[in-house]
């Protein structure tokens, strides 16, 4: 099989049965073996029902159900864990993604590239609620990792399925795909693709994701660069303030012996006892920090949901 499509549903009823027509469309031109998985993040307006239907209806489409609400990351998390293609495809169930755009994708990534990025140029959403903080968003988050990317929201991707296979998600990371699959040396090109208006349905974020957005962002940068070697973060730090700590406490042995100034007058010396035990707490936590990435290699890993049914 070629093209695995991920489609993370919660509370979508009334577009499911319009974006199955338009991906079967879609994926039906390119005489290619594909399968739809709709991954049901525990909806609770009917959904099932809807996918339920479908599913009975084309023998391509999959869905894979919760228990309850896990959150998009976990939906595509489940969706690859359950794949089947070479490819993979993820796309949001809202219609605001254009299944017309995926041919495109596949062509690019038929060219020889491991991530291929939608990039929403002409963006159909409120501009300060939405476009405005995702322009700022994707700046930051592209001159962190080092990963350059004008949307690392679109949710319309695809991927070579070898090598996110190998990926754990959790948190809100999936916007963070590319960024992760770079440091591993993945190939990333992004296209422009079409973004519609939502017609049906309520959006599922705000700007409240923002706030996640940024913690999730130190732990991809931590996974980047420092996964294998913790210590190096930590424990660079922990030199650095103890370095400091040693001038500070020389510059008060300095004043006490040249300026006749008592070290209980010299509020250096405190700063210097503060950033010294900060220092020796870094270099602690940098080699608890290295027995904990030893003991996630060397476990098995589980995932983050709890699947209720499955319809193969």
């Amino acid at each position: 099989m070629e093209l695995s499509v991920v489609v993370p549903v919660y509370n979508e009823k009334e577009n499911l049965k319009i974006l199955h027509t338009e991906l079967s469309e879609t994926l039906n031109s390119l005489q290619a073996e594909y399968e739809i998985l709709f991954i049901d993040d525990g909806s609770t307006d009917g959904s099932e029902l809807e996918l339920k239907e479908i599913v009975k209806k084309d023998k391509r489409a999959r869905l894979i159900r919760f228990t309850r609400n896990f959150g998009q990351t976990s939906a595509i998390s489940a969706g690859i864990d359950h794949s089947s293609g070479t490819y993979l495809v993820t796309i949001d169930a809202d219609l605001q993604n254009d299944p017309g755009d995926i041919p495109v994708l596949l062509q690019k990534a038929r060219e020889g590239f491991d991530v291929v990025s939608g990039w929403r140029k002409r963006r159909k959403d409120a501009y300060f609620a939405k476009t405005l903080p995702s322009v700022i968003a994707n700046f930051i988050i592209s001159g962190i990792t080092g990963i350059n990317l004008h949307d690392y929201g679109c949710t319309l991707k695809i991927y070579e399925s070898k090598l996110i296979k190998s990926l754990r998600l959790f948190g809100e990371m999936h916007r963070f795909l590319p960024a992760l699959l770079g440091y591993s040396g993945a190939r990333i090109a992004e296209i422009e693709v079409n973004h519609r208006p939502r017609i049906a349905g309520k959006s599922k974020y705000g700007i409240s994701r923002t706030f996640k957005v940024i913690l999730d962002l130190f732990t991809v940068k931590f996974m980047g660069h420092y996964l294998g070697k913790p210590i190096y973060l930590f424990g660079g730090w922990g030199i650095f303030l103890i370095f400091i700590s040693g001038l500070l406490a020389m510059a008060t042995l300095y004043n006490k012996f040249y300026h006749g100034i008592f070290v209980k007058d010299q509020p250096l010396f405190l700063v210097a006892i503060l950033l010294s035990i900060i220092g020796f707490q870094m270099l602690l936590l940098g080699l608890l920090a290295e027995i904990m990435v030893r003991i996630y290699y060397e476990t098995g890993r589980k995932p983050s949901y709890f699947i209720k049914e499955k319809i193969l």
